[in-house]
């Protein structure tokens, strides 16, 4: 190795400038490639999803919203746009190619990309310095994660949410819902047609 590679940060510089330059669509379509089965799309959500899926959140009430397999930040700078001077976002993906993207892109200071498992938003939450999520936000595909996975994350989610907070999910398919219902007895549900694939959208709340 250089002694010029060897600097400190450099190669940390030389990766922010590869991933400007492939674009969100670019690292996207990168990470779909590596892990279809965790993606569960090959193109971000429409402005429209996101329009709708946000829609019923009490901003003014929210200190903490949590994402679950942000991508590229498709979700996250709407997200931080509604978001109050003194909340945070936290998003969670197992994929460090869209962790190091976002890093390298969102230098908001309420934001923290954690790379994990969604099924350890507890400890992530904690470890941020939080009793509980406000509102948590998922895209991950539950109808073809491991087996488990889709249960485990369901659960934790429930028991990170405050009383009154809600898990809200966009899908292709709609047995997520099955997920949802072991802990959600109030799920309300939409549909959005403007998107790549047509978008199921459910809001499970804690009563």
């Amino acid at each position: 190795m250089t002694t010029e590679l060897a600097r400190p940060g450099l190669t940390t510089r030389i990766k922010r400038r590869a991933m400007k330059l492939l674009g969100p669509r670019g690292v996207f379509l990168e990470g779909f490639l590596e892990h279809p089965v965790m993606v569960g799309s090959i193109i971000p959500s429409s402005r429209f999803t996101i329009r709708k899926m946000l829609a019923p959140v009490k901003w003014d009430e929210c200190k903490l919203f949590v994402e679950y397999g942000p991508g590229v930040g498709t979700f996250c700078r709407p997200v931080l746009d509604r978001l109050p001077r003194d909340g945070a976002l936290i998003v969670i993906d197992t994929n460090p190619l869209y962790i190091d993207y976002l890093k390298a892109t969102i230098t908001d200071g309420r934001f923290h990309a954690v790379l994990g498992s969604a099924a350890d938003v507890e400890a992530i939450v904690k470890a941020h310095g939080f009793d509980h999520a406000d509102y948590v936000l998922s895209g991950l595909p539950f109808s073809t994660l491991p087996d488990g996975v889709g249960p485990a994350i369901a659960d934790a989610t429930y028991r990170v949410l405050r009383k009154g907070g809600a898990f809200l999910v966009y899908q292709f398919s709609a047995k997520c819902r099955d997920f949802m219902a072991r802990n959600f007895t109030h799920i309300d549900s939409g549909f959005e047609p403007r998107n790549v694939l047509p978008c199921q959208l459910f809001w499970g709340w804690k009563t």
